[in-house]
């Protein structure tokens, strides 16, 4: 008990920044693995990151692969947000376009009128505010801190923008000497501009359509991320990834799919191979991502699950596969690494 609580009090010293923290959750077994998860996002936040949450801390104490030993999480503080004027109407916009226009445009003037230099000044004061304790929070991925509390890897889950990391490149390297790093969905949207961070990912996030269904191609059955998949993944509906930044010959692909769901479009590389899972090594690190992961229904494979398109089965699938990716970026199972595409000469 006297190690578990001084392992508090030195969690608390080192991330602490402001009266709010990160909240810590710690394993009194030090056998699994230990892994920080981070879900904060200072750019669009998706509804799923608190199912997300959820569904990580059941695979980690169901599997007893890995423990959550710290959760960097969004601060409590709303934001007031400026009404956005709607987009100007296209000159060939038919009537019933016409009329979304008018209604649209008579929506964002009543709210223009509530939006008073009261409110603007309260907006500001909260997004210094928010900022200020997403700076504190992050503290926790400075790489004196992950040593100090002998962390394994760091867990990406829905993050998105511009994070202000300690220490940017300290991390890169943190990762490089031989922990894991994993990500979900739209880390991929996460630090565009530190391309180290997008190098190290393997992919960047471009853009996407409306949600589709696919169906993906395990092009790694064996490999621990494919979540023992031999056969092809059917996705009832789920928001897919553009990916750019992203080259075959530096990453091994686990999923894949064979057409692109959004617009039939092809992407960056061979034209009928749309990437949504991979694995890489980074140095002495591995790196394992997953563009899935938007919707609840991917993550949760509770059958009574509010608004549920998606059968159970996708779930139990998709925590397989996220199950998998994790404990080979720990170390705990292999798979390869090699790229099955080669570098052009």
């Amino acid at each position: 008990m006297k190690n578990l609580q001084y392992r508090l009090i030195l969690a608390s010293t080192i991330l602490a920044g402001t009266t709010l923290q990160p909240t810590l959750l710690f394993a009194a077994d030090a056998t699994p693995k230990r892994v920080v998860l981070v879900t904060v996002t200072t750019g669009f936040r998706h509804s799923s990151i608190a199912t997300a949450e959820k569904v990580i801390q059941k695979l980690a104490e169901e599997s007893k692969a890995f423990s959550i030993v710290a959760m960097v999480q969004q601060p409590d503080i709303v934001v007031p947000r400026k009404p956005n004027a709607p987009k100007p109407l296209a000159a060939d916009a038919d009537e019933a376009a016409k009329k979304r226009f008018e209604n649209d445009t008579k929506r964002f003037d009543e709210a223009m009128t509530k939006w008073t230099p009261e409110v603007d000044a309260q907006a500001k004061a909260a997004q210094q505010q928010l900022n200020e304790q997403i700076t504190a929070r992050l503290a926790a991925l400075a790489p004196a801190a992950l040593d100090s509390l002998k962390v394994d890897g760091v867990i990406f889950a829905n993050t998105t923008g511009d994070l202000p990391l300690p220490d940017k490149e300290g991390f890169i390297q943190w990762v490089e000497k031989g922990h894991g790093f994993m990500a979900m969905h739209s880390s991929s949207d996460t630090l565009h501009g530190f391309r180290p961070y997008i190098e190290m990912l393997g992919g960047e996030f471009e853009t996407h359509g409306g949600q589709a269904a696919v169906e993906l191609t395990p092009l790694d059955p064996a490999h621990p991320a494919s979540g023992e998949r031999l056969t092809p993944w059917p996705i009832a509906k789920e928001e897919m990834y553009h990916i750019k930044s992203y080259d075959r010959s530096r990453v091994h692909d686990i999923f894949a799919s064979p057409t692109v769901p959004m617009d039939g479009r092809p992407t960056q590389g061979e034209a009928r191979h749309f990437p949504v899972s991979w694995v890489r090594n980074q140095g002495k690190g591995r790196v394992f991502y997953t563009s899935l992961g938007h919707r609840e229904d991917v993550w949760d494979d509770d059958a009574n699950l509010a608004n549920r398109l998606n059968p159970p089965e996708v779930s139990k699938q998709f925590q397989k596969h996220i199950l998998g990716g994790i404990r080979w970026a720990l170390g705990l199972a292999e798979g390869s690494a090699e790229p099955q595409v080669k570098a052009a000469k």
